[in-house]
């Protein structure tokens, strides 16, 4: 199922592998870490933070083997999408296409947003449109020259953040445990927001439950692996490191992050109205700790942008290719692009920029729920696919041995990674705020499948009927 690359409507090998592996953490690495992350330590304590990130990165690791054995199997841009199209079926293929799709445009619309009101820091008397548009513009051109281009200004990107991470670790811990001073004289407070203050669960083990959403939202990005895969040179040899890497590094940046924000700040104080880094430089004493905050959160938002209109582009792309949507969408340029279907991308994410104003209650409240249960819903399709990919695999007579990368455990890997991903949607039921997200989510997938089976009612099996082995 490889893509052959001299094809007209066919994507291009020229992701290198320093460009797959910051791509996918590019994505992980944003506004999920540097402003939600407060909302977490609040609601589930310095413990509970540390025990939801912990299995946040146990699921995530999870999903990534098994995406991984897919990927390197079939590199396809697309991934997940034709998994599930191949080995659950066509419905489920459609749906997980536009849901995957649908929290990206979501997430670009508001990161255009988020950007714009950033900017009005340093230059209050210019419109936040007016940034919002010039940054919409830069992407769009970024994403529309060629594969390779965008790959090299999103490695720049996700370095700033990842740079970023470290020194606040390390700056942090130092701080956490006397080695440099805090800000006031104050003294070190070592382990004591950890031992104090109600100890490690100050609100019960009901807050894990209930923020494991926002904590594996917060490890989304992490499969944009899987969809650089059909442009990514060697992928037997490039995926399986990209893999490895990302799964280490996102855990020990997360953890530590996590640790140290615990460590430094109250549980009672830490909320959404500030990042809990700014406050943290602040406490350090950093000079122009807010400042220089600032402009690393713009640049997330900025790289979780761009990676965010790539993946949206491949994913009409593969659907297109899948002979689901138009063939329109399908249409490549000579650099490797699928210009059309960024085209479409870009333009539904600026709607979604313009109803977060316009019918920020209605509209817009509807797409972002949509868009947080669909980042969960979409990893138990991966894992559900790895199961059904293993399984018939051996049914056709082929040797697991020889597959290049495979996920230990089958089938106790994938079963984990979806009960554990099941499990985490069930605890939106239990919170109030969140509860949304299954009153709009599980309708939209419902829609989905009705809509697919009802245009297609002879079925379209092409896909799943063709033996696994080139």
């Amino acid at each position: 199922m490889g893509e052959n690359t001299t094809s007209m409507n066919q994507l291009q090998r020229k992701m290198k592998s320093r460009h797959l592996f910051m791509i996918s953490l590019g994505g992980v690495i944003g506004t999920g870490l540097f402003l939600n992350s407060g909302y977490t330590i609040n609601a589930a304590g310095p413990g509970g933070t540390l025990l939801a990130y912990l299995i946040g990165g146990l699921i995530m690791y999870l999903v990534m083997i098994c995406l991984g054995e897919l990927s390197v199997a079939m590199p396809v841009s697309g991934s997940f999408q034709v998994y599930a199209t191949k080995f659950i079926g066509p419905g489920t293929g459609f749906a997980v296409g536009w849901l995957y799709w649908l929290t990206w445009v979501v997430s670009v619309g508001s990161e255009f947003t988020a950007s714009g009101l950033l900017m009005q820091r340093w230059f209050p008397g210019v419109s936040v449109w007016i940034w919002s548009a010039l940054f919409a513009l830069l992407l769009f051109g970024l994403n529309a020259t060629s594969v390779r281009f965008f790959g090299e200004t999103e490695f720049w990107f996700s370095s700033i953040k990842v740079l970023t991470i470290i020194v606040f670790i390390i700056l942090g811990a130092a701080a956490m445990f006397g080695f440099i001073p805090l800000s006031g004289h104050e003294k070190a407070p070592m382990l004591s927001h950890f031992t104090g203050e109600g100890g490690l669960f100050p609100n019960g083990l009901m807050p894990v439950l209930i923020t494991m959403v926002s904590v594996s939202f917060a490890f989304s990005g992490t499969e944009l692996i899987g969809i650089t895969a059909g442009e990514t040179e060697d992928p037997e040899k490039n995926i399986p490191r990209a893999i490895k890497n990302i799964i280490w590094r996102t855990f020990f940046f997360f953890i530590g992050a996590m640790f140290v924000l615990s460590g430094l700040i109250s549980w009672k104080q830490a909320g959404v109205l500030e990042s809990p880094f700014v406050t943290v430089f602040d406490q350090i004493g950093i000079l122009y700790a807010a400042d220089i905050m600032n402009l690393v959160i713009l640049t997330a938002l900025l790289s979780n942008a761009n990676a965010g209109l790539y993946a949206c582009s491949r994913m009409l792309w593969s659907l297109s290719d899948q002979k689901m949507v138009s063939t329109w969408l399908g249409k490549v340029t000579s650099k490797g692009v699928p210009f059309n279907s960024l085209l479409i991308s870009m333009g539904v994410a600026c709607l979604s920029l313009l109803s977060s104003v316009v019918a920020p209650t209605t509209v817009y409240l509807v797409l972002v729920s949509i868009s947080g249960f669909a980042v969960v819903a979409v990893w138990m399709a991966i894992a559900a696919s790895h199961f059904m990919f293993r399984r018939r695999y051996i049914k056709e007579g082929n040797d697991v041995s020889k597959l290049v990368y495979k996920a230990p455990l089958y089938p106790i890997v994938p079963i984990l990674a979806f009960v554990l991903c099941f499990a985490a949607c069930v605890g939106l039921a239990f919170d109030e705020s969140q509860r949304i997200a299954l009153y709009c989510g599980i309708p939209f997938v419902l829609f989905c499948y009705l809509f697919y089976y009802l245009k297609n009612k002879k079925g379209n099996r092409k896909n799943e009927s063709q033996p696994i082995a080139k």
